[in-house]
């Protein structure tokens, strides 16, 4: 199959990865055109950031780390890190002049037959030299099956559709998760409901102190060893624990984050546990996370026994030219940009 297009790279993904690999592409001196592209399946800039709930105020989140070469600068902490955070890849992509594509559903990647890529869209195909696929996990939200699920006659949703406290007003709300998504939506859904209810498989772990550099390097090595091993990256949550702030502080002595083990089943009005004790619910909130959005890479068959994908750094072992960044280690606004610099550096000695 002929493609459209012929480039030397492909990025996929125009997030906090996808736009640092941009950068260090433009900065190495590929051009537009037949130099590189960034395909994205976002209506404009923000990448998952766009999507985020409108309560998600910027002053909540855990900090945005910059992108090279253009500092996010003075925002407003008081607007949603939505808007915030796309208006400022907007004004970094038209700043650096990056070629990105959007909207592009990326169906998948596969093997052209001359030693390229068949990027392979609904509307156009590009043959590439090399990829850095950079999809995050935004389009794969995690939601796991629990006998009875399918007979709750109240609302089921998961935090990728969250869009605010007010729909849950006066309600008993069940907030399935361990994650920092499921205890800031429990604190805010907490301030409406009549009651809730936090879930958890395991106890939480709340991280006394600063989240100090040496710390950091650690949770990073833990991922890093798991996918080298070829085993699915772990949440950060699993390898960081919770961040102990006041508010958490005040939250835990009200009560609300008095966790339960997880329910044995689901009735049409609730949850059972498994002594048979239950609790009447409206909504149950899946908090579950999410897993890395590759299934567009299934043609090339690169997932290892374990279930993950072998890699060294940002390159994956089996084959040399496709790096993913925001995947494993390099899976936060920190990681991601360095993993852009470094991908793209070690693809270019590659080609």
């Amino acid at each position: 199959m002929r493609a459209d297009h012929e480039v030397d790279v492909a990025v996929i993904g125009a997030g906090q990865a996808g736009l640092s690999a941009a950068y260090f592409l433009r900065r190495a001196g590929l051009a537009g055109g037949s130099g590189f592209v960034v395909l994205d399946h976002g209506k404009r800039a923000g990448g998952a950031w766009q999507y985020r709930w409108p309560s998600l105020r910027l002053g909540k989140v855990h900090g945005i780390h910059d992108l090279p070469g253009l500092a996010l600068g003075d925002a407003d902490a008081d607007r949603p890190a939505a808007e915030v955070v796309s208006d400022y890849f907007d004004r970094y992509e038209r700043t650096f002049d990056l070629p990105v594509r959007r909207p592009v559903d990326v169906r998948s990647v596969g093997r052209a037959g001359d030693g390229r890529f068949l990027v392979d869209s609904d509307a156009e195909s590009w043959a590439a030299r090399g990829i850095i696929n950079a999809t995050g996990t935004w389009d794969r939200p995690f939601l796991p099956h629990y006998p009875g699920q399918e007979t709750f006659t109240g609302r089921q949703l998961h935090t990728a559709n969250y869009t605010g406290r007010e729909e849950f007003r006066g309600g008993h709300v069940v907030v399935v998760g361990g994650g920092t998504s499921a205890v800031q939506l429990l604190l805010e859904i907490a301030e409406v409901a009549a009651g809730t209810t936090w879930v958890t498989r395991r106890p939480p772990v709340f991280h006394e102190g600063e989240f100090t550099p040496e710390y950091g390097r650690t949770v990073v090595a833990e991922v890093d060893r798991r996918v080298r091993a070829g085993l699915p990256p772990q949440s950060v949550v699993a390898a960081t624990g919770l961040m102990n702030t006041p508010e958490v502080e005040r939250a835990r002595e009200a009560g609300i984050l008095d966790r339960r083990p997880m329910f044995e089943r689901i009735t049409p009005d609730g949850i059972v546990w498994p002594d048979g004790t239950g609790q009447r619910a409206d909504a149950i909130l899946w908090a579950t996370g999410f897993r890395a959005a590759l299934d567009h890479l299934a043609p090339l068959r690169l997932r290892e026994p374990g279930g993950g994908i072998r890699m060294d750094g940002t390159r994956v072992v089996a084959e040399p030219r496709l790096h993913l960044v925001g995947y494993g280690p390099s899976a936060s606004t920190v990681g991601a940009s360095r993993a852009g610099r470094d991908a793209v550096r070690e693809l270019l000695r590659a080609l």
